[in-house]
């Protein structure tokens, strides 16, 4: 998200910034979206079902809410904030860039049907880039760093260890930046922050950076994606 309430009132003339800012950052989203593979330290699907929660943040909270939304397993995405104080988990406050607070998207899943590793993939390949530091396409500043906040032993060692054989196999240019840091608390966003890709498809911030991870969702992992 940018640093005012522009987009907010996105209009189709705004279309030609976020063409220009998408060249600065040289690709969007689509472009770098790439069908990763399973993490190779997992836990196994769980026997009957449950509720589990995941953390993440990578970028605009619209668009990884919005994936999550589409994969199967999952019960429920949120956005929220996720690093910093309570008293500054405000959007306002928060777009500073001075809160320590990443914009983050609370997953609860059933065990039964998804794992955690398998999120982890789905938000590696498709719904964000994770060589961008503190960015995210035309977002900047430190609230738009890629997370991954663990609530448990065992999700840090899944994730460590998926980043680690993700850098090891070599599947992006660069070298992944997302911090894998403990979770202390988690802070629903605005309620006019929730949903906002589904209830606004047309913004042409939605229809530019996070339609298009849906797609690549539907694409790359049939398998996990859901249409409701």
């Amino acid at each position: 998200m940018w640093k005012s309430m522009i987009r907010y009132v996105f209009v189709a003339s705004l279309i030609a910034t976020l063409t220009v800012a998408c060249t600065v950052n040289n690709v969007a989203a689509s472009d770098t979206a790439t069908a990763l593979p399973k993490p190779a330290f997992d836990q196994p699907l769980a026997s009957s079902p449950g509720q589990e929660t995941a953390v993440i943040a990578g970028g605009c909270f619209w668009g990884i809410q919005a994936v999550f939304q589409h994969v199967k397993g999952v019960i429920s995405a949120t956005s929220g904030y996720s690093g910093g104080a309570k008293a500054t988990a405000e959007y306002e406050v928060v777009s500073t860039g001075t809160t320590n607070h990443a914009e983050s998207v609370r997953i609860v899943f059933d065990p039964s049907k998804i794992t955690y590793g398998q999120l982890l993939q789905v938000f590696f390949s498709v719904a964000h880039d994770p060589t961008q530091l503190n960015q995210q396409y035309p977002d900047e500043g430190t609230q738009y760093r890629s997370v991954i906040f663990y609530a448990n032993d065992e999700q840090k060692k899944i994730a460590t260890d998926y980043i680690a054989q993700l850098d090891a196999a070599k599947v992006f240019k660069s070298k992944i930046v997302t911090q894998v840091v403990p979770l202390k608390a988690f802070y629903p966003a605005e309620g006019y922050h929730q949903n906002y890709a589904t209830l606004h498809p047309d913004n042409p911030y939605i229809a530019r950076f996070d339609l298009p991870k849906l797609t690549n969702l539907q694409q790359m992992f049939p398998q996990l994606y859901r249409n409701q």
